[in-house]
């Protein structure tokens, strides 16, 4: 869903509707002491393994662009223990005077071309710089179908002010940096020397020490509460706020996997690196082991067919079983390039060639 069509989604009442990662075999690998001698801060590193990657037997809730699972290989990698958080996103920006795509003035010749035919052009004073954010006010809803009525658009939302211009970032230090593009991402990612993981080395890491789970711990969904945050309740109606938290939550709320990785699944999604085609998956060779791959070479998605969208990974505290039940390693959506929301963040990767330059 591109910047522009929740724009749309906000001011003209919803145009469109939502679509309701062995053995390394590496002879020249790093030990694990020079590995541990060379991790950078606030970073990780995932062995190369070899993983069933998509959605594993026994998840109720695997949607078909999850399927079928496939076996792929990844290389190792370094990874964030964390999302990026608020601090880190505004020491690139004091350090760089960068803008993010939620502050820069809208377009009317750019926004048409991803808009329905004849579309008509809002007022000026509508035509602001913004974002999407939550309407924690839904009182009831009349279709599920129509996510319109707990998402509206608010002028003045960007990372520094989360909920619209009469919202602050102070003492949220800790916590994920939201309502970030992937233009951004991808500028934060080059002044770190780093970038986004591919959907494989994302699901890779959420898998901590295992290789087909469905969820970052294990296959157990008792425990939900306890290890991530998500939504609890009647969606988008009530949350019950079981685990803790009604909304976003600082990240090491809930306990790392067994990488020491937090906040895998729930709190914001991740962005990453591949493009969202709803039939990748099901147009993979099934007997064949993907090495190190990259996602679609192309995107499609239904629901925006105007632009190619990135895939997100994770779930966020708005997740629940009633609706997305994106609180899995399988889960995956789309995100147009040019938006971004109060629940998607992202995290950064590192390889050893990038290290070592």
């Amino acid at each position: 869903m591109s910047r522009y069509q929740f724009f749309f989604l906000g001011i003209l009442s919803a145009v469109f509707a939502l679509n309701s990662s062995c053995k390394n075999e590496n002879k020249n690998i790093k030990t694990t002491t020079e590995i541990d001698a060379k991790t950078p801060k606030g970073m990780v590193w995932v062995e190369g393994k070899t993983f069933l990657q998509g959605a594993k037997e026994g998840d109720k809730y695997a949607m078909r662009r999850e399927k079928p699972a496939h076996e792929v290989k990844v290389d190792g990698f370094f990874i964030d223990i964390t999302e990026v958080t608020n601090a880190e996103f505004k020491k690139f920006v004091d350090e760089t005077g960068y803008i993010t795509v939620a502050e820069r003035p809208i377009s009317w010749e750019e926004m048409k071309k991803e808009l329905p035919p004849n579309t008509p052009k809002p007022h000026n004073s509508v035509l602001q710089p913004g974002s999407l954010i939550f309407n924690k006010n839904v009182n009831k809803v009349a279709n599920m179908g129509n996510y319109s009525q707990w998402w509206t658009w608010k002028i003045g939302a960007n990372w520094k002010h989360p909920e619209g211009p009469e919202s602050n970032i102070e003492a949220k230090d800790n916590y994920p940096v939201v309502h970030i593009a992937l233009e951004d991402a991808k500028a934060y990612c080059k002044w770190t020397n780093r970038r986004l993981p591919t959907e494989a080395e994302w699901e890779a890491a959420a898998q901590g020490k295992n290789s087909n789970a469905i969820y970052t711990w294990g296959n157990n969904i008792e425990i939900l509460n306890e290890r991530a945050n998500t939504w609890q309740g009647v969606f988008p109606i009530k949350n019950e706020s079981k685990d803790g938290f009604s909304f976003v939550s600082p990240v090491k709320s809930y306990p790392p996997n067994t990488l020491g990785i937090y906040d895998m699944i729930g709190n914001v999604w991740e962005l990453t690196s591949d493009k969202f085609n709803v039939n990748y998956y099901s147009e993979l060779s099934p007997n064949k082991t993907l090495e190190n791959p990259k996602g679609a070479t192309k995107g499609f998605s239904p629901d925006n067919p105007y632009q190619e969208e990135n895939v997100m990974k994770g779930g966020s505290f708005l997740c629940h079983d009633s609706y997305c039940a994106s609180f899995r390693i399988s889960a995956r959506m789309g995100m147009s390039p040019d938006s971004g929301s109060d629940h998607v963040g992202f995290r950064t990767v590192l390889t050893k060639d990038m290290l070592e330059k």
